[in-house]
Order: C-alpha cells, then sequence, then structure tokens
C-alpha cells in the first residue's frame, strides 16, 4: 500500500521539486519581493511565508538566493563608491583580401578610470556608520536656564 495521500496534491508540492525551487531561486535573485514571488507561484504571501516555517528547503533557496544579489550590489555599491579601473576593447571588422573573410579583430585596449561617485560614499556611510553619518543628530543639555533674570536683562536693554 502506498504511503501516499489521496486526492489532489497540494500546490506546495510543485515547489519543492529541483524545478520549482530553481524558478523561486532565479525570482529571488532577480531582486523580486517575497511579495511578487507569491504573486508569480499564484499563492497568498501569507501562504509563502507559512511554507517557508514548514518546508526548510523551500526558506533556504529563498534566503541563500537572496543573500547571493544583496552580496552583489553591495560588492556594486563599494566599487562604485571607491572608483576603479576598467579596460576598454576596440574591435574593428577586418577582411581578409585572400578569403574575403571578415572578422572582428582587437584594435585598441583603452585602460579607462571610474571616479569615486560622492553620492554612493554617502549612501554607504549613512548606512553602514548612522551614528557618526545621519543627518539628525540627537543632542542633550543638561543644567538649567533662569528665565527670569534673561527677560529682566532683556527688559534693561530696551528701556536703555
Amino acid at each position: 500500500m502506498s504511503d501516499k495521500k489521496a486526492g489532489r496534491p497540494g500546490k506546495y508540492e510543485g515547489w519543492l521539486t529541483k524545478d520549482g525551487l530553481l524558478r523561486v531561486q532565479g525570482w529571488a535573485r532577480d531582486g523580486l519581493s517575497n511579495e511578487q514571488i507569491a504573486h508569480n507561484m499564484g499563492i497568498n504571501k501569507d501562504t509563502l511565508y507559512t511554507w517557508q516555517k514548514r518546508f526548510p528547503e523551500f526558506s533556504d533557496a529563498l534566503k541563500k538566493s537572496k543573500e547571493v544579489v544583496d552580496r552583489e550590489v553591495e560588492n556594486a555599491m563599494l566599487k562604485r563608491a571607491l572608483g576603479y579601473e576598467y579596460d576598454e576593447v576596440t574591435q574593428e571588422p577586418v577582411t581578409d583580401k585572400d578569403t574575403g573573410i571578415t572578422e572582428l579583430r582587437v584594435t585598441k585596449v583603452v585602460t579607462k578610470q571610474i571616479v569615486p561617485d560622492v553620492t554612493a560614499q554617502i549612501f554607504w556611510l549613512k548606512n553602514r556608520k548612522p551614528e557618526e553619518f545621519r543627518d539628525k543628530r540627537d543632542v542633550e543639555l543638561s543644567g538649567s536656564v533662569d528665565l527670569g533674570s534673561i527677560i529682566e536683562k532683556a527688559r534693561g536693554r530696551a528701556d536703555e
């Protein structure tokens, strides 16, 4: 006798296969939100969260794929903030006189520099070191102010 339950298979079963998990991982790597992934799967986002709790392989697939994209973006942001160099390769078509075949050949390689991006630096620092670089500062004052004497001095100056 089979251990399988009779009746229609649950919606989740197709997504726990190798192919299903690959599709979900691809959407996560593409940067889709959980809500968008749930929509693509034809389920409610609450169902997605339930599956994440219920099926560790499903949860791991989403988590690992999102971590990969997060790291790629983090690395790109850092690279842009610091500036970098790259080689620009120029290719031009060259026709062989004997055969008449045209092929692309490298004609020059130029090393170009991308200057550090101040906006990327600001964004990076505000998010990585918020206590030092956030716009809003919390300032605490201690002591007391004697308003009576300040008002008296102001009146004295006004009378002069």
